[in-house]
């Protein structure tokens, strides 16, 4: 597995160039001047000038590219352009609010759609069925954006029960209060993505429904529980898993207009900020950085399918 693990990480390393490559040359591409927006409008040529050259900006474009990659090899990821701070440290400095908010997102996505979608296969084309698939149908089609405003309305301005917008860090609050605040955004993303979990869990336990184990486990009187939650669940995991995994990175990655509606410091709202100040190397840190996680998590996920299946091999 070891071996596997690491041809699987050099493997990754190509995927990870090609997103680098597309990073630098597409954000470029984009109107705006760094230099203008940190100065101002009423900023001179002069000082514009020199504010470029403060900032290698006026270098050729391969230049730039090759002293940019050479950084990254060594682990730097530039200096950020509005911060004045290694991107990495500004990056580790909204990182908390998102992978909190990711895993609460992630916890409700689970216990959501998982058992709908065990419902709705244990009562196949039935009355119970359609209703599950028409609320994870629901589900799919609902904006995110659109299901925060509403939870917003409900929970926080009519009912008051819930922060509307903000978030406290864990060492000044604590757990309680962060996951209070990241309570309606994680609702939020979790409820949508739930209903992608829904589906594959109800298609992936239909698959296992049908094959004689499950009619042997049943003829020998084990109960429906049984049946269910170790032989047909265990088997049909695998698929579970992957759109799990998929759900997660999706997450981390498009946490942006969550964390701009309910105003979170995290990652998704930095990456949004970063880009209306043309802080080139912050947007560039940031999307590797989700760019690894998408490989991490899909490593995570072969992983753990010698753990559902002992039959799946490592080779």
């Amino acid at each position: 597995m070891i071996n596997y693990t690491i041809r699987r990480l050099l493997s990754s390393l190509p995927t990870l160039i090609i997103v680098a490559v597309l990073v630098f040359i597409l954000i470029r591409m984009v109107p705006g001047n760094p230099a203008l927006v940190m100065l101002g409008e009423e900023a001179t040529p002069d000082e514009i000038t020199r504010m470029e050259a403060k900032l290698g900006i006026d270098q050729p474009l391969p230049v730039q590219f090759v002293r940019w990659t050479s950084k990254v090899l060594r682990g730097d990821l530039g200096d950020s352009i509005y911060y004045r701070k290694p991107v990495t440290q500004v990056i580790s400095a909204h990182l908390e609010p998102t992978v909190l908010l990711v895993l609460y997102a992630m916890t409700i996505c689970l216990l959501i759609g998982v058992p709908l979608g065990i419902t709705a296969a244990t009562h196949r084309n039935g009355p119970i069925d359609r209703f599950c698939m028409i609320l994870s149908m629901t589900g799919i089609s609902m904006p995110g954006f659109w299901l925060a405003l509403n939870l917003i309305i409900i929970f926080a301005v009519k009912l008051e029960w819930l922060p509307s917008v903000g978030y406290s860090m864990i060492r000044e609050g604590g757990l309680l209060e962060s996951l209070k605040y990241l309570t309606l955004p994680a609702a939020a993303m979790g409820l949508q993505r739930s209903a992608s979990i829904a589906r594959v869990t109800r298609s992936s336990m239909l698959d296992v429904l049908n094959n004689d184990y499950i009619r042997t486990a049943k003829a020998k009187g084990l109960s429906e529980y049984r049946v269910i939650a170790y032989h047909a669940l265990k088997n049909a995991a695998n698929q579970i898993v992957t759109q799990a995994g998929i759900s997660f990175a999706i997450l981390m990655g498009g946490s942006v207009v969550i964390e701009s509606v309910f105003n979170i410091p995290g990652i998704g709202r930095l990456a949004f900020d970063s880009i209306a100040r043309r802080d080139y190397p912050t947007i560039q840190g940031h999307i590797l950085f989700v760019a690894f996680v998408y490989v991490f998590v899909n490593l995570i996920v072969d992983l753990l399918y010698k753990f559902f299946d002992p039959r799946v091999e490592y080779k």
